[in-house]
């Protein structure tokens, strides 16, 4: 069974992504800020991580700078997914390391989806 981390602040877009991706024979585990994500990603090793870039404590970028900085979580497939669109954030994203990156209102649920399956084959 693959893992996924989701970090993401809002409740009700976690709870969302935690049913969606768990209903597909994903193991789930969810973090509210990025210091909680990276406890949890340092600990579970997970196969991919779901990953907002405006958290609390740690944002999203510097989580990402984070795994690249360890041998055994610089290679996890990261989604980013997240209300920022700018064309500075995108680069930034993949300068450190995303896999994609998916604006929220412009991608569904299933989009992500299928991106993070895509990512697992």
């Amino acid at each position: 069974m693959k893992k996924i981390i989701i970090i993401e602040p809002d409740s009700a877009v976690r709870e969302e992504y935690r049913e969606l991706l768990g209903a597909e024979g994903f193991e789930v585990h969810t973090a509210v800020d990025g210091k909680a994500g990276l406890d949890l990603i340092w600990r579970e090793q997970p196969d991919c991580v779901l990953l907002e870039i405006l958290l609390p404590k740690i944002d999203g970028f510097e989580v990402l700078r984070r795994m690249n900085e360890k041998e055994e979580t610089k290679d996890i497939p990261v989604v980013l997914f997240t209300e920022l669109g700018h064309e500075e954030d995108v680069a930034r994203a993949r300068h450190l390391g995303a896999h994609e990156y998916c604006i929220k209102a412009h991608h569904t649920p299933q989009d992500i989806l299928k991106k993070i399956k895509e990512l697992l084959t």
